[in-house]
């Protein structure tokens, strides 16, 4: 099988760096040392993303979190309880609508979640500058069909 050096890789070709890269890349972010300030709390896989949200988007509240986390807000909420009686999050009442929690990154925590993520977040930032807003787009669109294609394929 042959590259075209203007086409880029055959599907095969393209498979084939695919498996050999994707274990390389999981292994690069396992190898992402948790900050010594926050090694002492129970952090999971699970909470990265919640705190990558509110890291990047700020404060917001826990159906704001559930709907870009594609979660039950039950579960957003679980996952915040448990992260605030640690003292990582902070929940705070909405002034414009007492109902409502506001959640934010404890202030005392953030430079250290700050410089956690942003370690992959420079990474991908390096990663993803060169390319045009439309090659970024097919970029991520190919990692999200990927995503799918995986969990349908574990589903059957």
């Amino acid at each position: 099988m042959s590259t075209d050096e203007h086409a880029g890789p055959g599907v095969d070709d393209g498979i084939r760096t695919m498996l050999l890269l994707m274990p390389r890349l999981v292994s690069a972010a396992k190898r992402i040392r948790v900050p010594d300030e926050l090694a002492g709390f129970d952090l999971a896989p699970r909470h990265l993303s919640l705190l990558a949200y509110l890291l990047f988007d700020g404060p917001m509240s826990v159906n704001e979190l559930a709907g870009r986390l594609e979660v039950a807000p039950a579960t957003v909420s679980l996952m915040v309880g448990d992260l605030s009686r640690q003292g990582i999050l902070h929940r705070a009442e909405d002034p414009a609508d007492r109902r409502r929690t506001i959640v934010s990154v404890a202030p005392e925590h953030l430079p250290a979640v700050n410089g956690w993520l942003g370690q992959g977040a420079g990474a991908w930032r390096t990663a993803l500058e060169p390319l045009t807003a439309a090659e970024r787009r097919m970029f991520i669109d190919t990692l999200l069909a990927y995503e799918r294609a995986v969990t349908e394929a574990r589903s059957r």
